[in-house]
């Protein structure tokens, strides 16, 4: 009895449990209050709670499936080795073969700036003389369109990748492994987002006739360039590797410009060369996701393995992939991005999420290191508290963090890795990407940057499927 009278005559102790706002109002009252962030399992949906209580007894297996696909990643050693004709080294990218980012679509379901850059690269190859010319032989079912990812390739925005485009090569001298990325064509009026005009046709070639064998000739009397090290430094300078690469970009010229004398190369096209990377602060961003690619190809077909080894989305659909369930993809339509736009463009120009750069979340980086890159919230819209924010939820949803990559705003704590399906559903909290903003016309090109999520649906689907192929009926 004593205690009850005690209980109402001393000052009540307040801890809040889900809305915010409960205690906002308490302590509008002078009551003290302790927020505690809480929301149901699984958002509250039975069917997933059901789903993740049957992977209960695989636990144990499940984790340690993991641990083996993180050390995979962790042990790759990512080299540049070459810069090359993709239709040289690129498996499979034989002639009239146009590869693609996101999931496999066709002609028909692609999105507008998909279908301008497809026609571009038709153009490029002289395929075509005319847009309607190659847009007659897109359509007659002649070109045969695939999934950059089925190649060992990436590419961002509309990834669009034809033979004689050149490619980074990246190789891990851990297991061999290999992947490949075209180079960045630099911003306003280009490929990636769908232009196809002159000069963007004027660019391509430069960069096969002059910059590729520039840049493959440095690379090669460097004996090759450590990716591993400029992303760890560049994080350390301001880059977060997706839409932020100025440290990371000045920090591979950096490795290169010492070997320019020796290059048996007119002065003219070695200016050009030159002028052209250096203006271009978004140049390394290809580079880190063929070193993202060959981490994550790393991490796949572990049995038991929950781990996501690609996110990725073309305009129209948002596809993801896991290590323990092989080649299959889990795919949900292509959401809208919440961003800044240029001058001139809203919401409504806007095109749905993509682009194959979410390789670089899904490694750890990108939109999960922004706690590294605070200055990216100018680019891409929110507040420093954003960008700590991003970071901090992602540790909730991934199962290692990377030593490699410290951040100096969390005390150089390694970005979160490893991104588990179990926990993105037990607490329905999706992935964050930063990314740029393409215009839904064909030609505009770039029209702002931002903050998306991954869909909901695809992870959904992805545990669907793990609880059909690893848990036997009846348990």
């Amino acid at each position: 009895m004593s205690s009850m009278k005690t209980l109402f005559e001393s000052e009540p102790i307040v801890v809040n449990l889900g809305l915010k706002e409960f205690a906002g109002n308490l302590a509008e009252r002078g009551y003290e209050v302790t927020h505690v962030e809480w929301k149901p399992p699984a958002g509250g949906d039975d069917e997933l709670v059901r789903l993740l209580q049957k992977l209960r007894p695989l636990a144990g297996q499940i984790d340690e499936a993991n641990r083996t696909a993180v050390e995979r990643m962790f042990a790759v050693n990512p080299v540049l080795t070459e810069i090359a004709r993709a239709g040289d080294v690129v498996p499979g990218l034989d002639d009239y073969t146009i590869l693609h980012a996101g999931p496999p679509t066709s002609w028909e379901q692609m999105c507008g700036p998909l279908k301008g850059a497809v026609l571009g690269a038709i153009l490029f190859e002289g395929w075509a003389a005319t847009l309607e010319e190659a847009e007659n032989l897109a359509f007659s079912g002649k070109i045969r369109f695939d999934s950059c990812h089925h190649h060992s390739a990436v590419g961002p925005m509309t990834g669009v990748l034809p033979p004689s485009m050149p490619v980074f090569v990246v190789k891990d001298r851990a297991s061999g492994g290999v992947a490949f990325a075209s180079l960045n064509e630099g911003l306003g009026k280009v490929l990636r987002f769908g232009a196809n005009g002159v000069e963007v046709l004027e660019r391509l070639a430069f960069m096969r006739d002059e910059l590729m064998p520039f840049l493959d000739t440095l690379v090669r009397m460097a004996g090759g360039i450590d990716v591993k090290p400029i992303v760890s430094q560049a994080l350390q300078m301001g880059d977060e590797c997706h839409n932020r690469n100025k440290a990371s970009s000045a920090l591979l010229l950096k490795e290169l410009v010492p070997h320019v004398p020796r290059v048996d190369m007119p002065v003219e096209a070695v200016e050009r060369c030159l002028s052209f990377v250096s203006s271009n602060e978004h140049f390394f961003l290809n580079l880190s996701m063929a070193a993202a690619k060959v981490t994550m190809d790393a991490a796949r077909d572990v049995d038991f393995s929950t781990l996501v080894t690609a996110m990725t989305r073309n305009g129209t659909d948002f596809g993801i992939s896991v290590s323990g369930l092989g080649n299959c993809w889990f795919t949900a339509r292509a959401k809208d991005v919440d961003g800044l736009f240029f001058p001139g463009y809203g919401p409504e120009d806007a095109n749905p999420d993509m682009g194959d750069s979410t390789i670089t979340e899904t490694s750890g980086i990108g939109g999960f290191a922004m706690a590294g890159a605070i200055p990216i919230v100018k680019f891409v819209g929110g507040t420093s508290e954003d960008a700590l924010r991003f970071t901090r939820s992602m540790y909730g949803i991934t199962v290692a963090e990377n030593s490699a990559y410290g951040l100096p705003a969390l005390n150089f704590r390694g970005t979160p890795t490893g991104i588990d399906i179990r926990k993105v559903i037990a607490l329905d909290e999706l992935p964050v990407l930063n990314t740029g903003i393409a215009h839904k016309e064909a030609g505009i090109g770039q029209i702002g940057a931002g903050v998306a999520r991954a869909p909901h649906e695809c992870f959904v689907k992805a545990l669907r499927a793990f609880v059909n192929e690893y848990v036997s009926e009846g348990e």
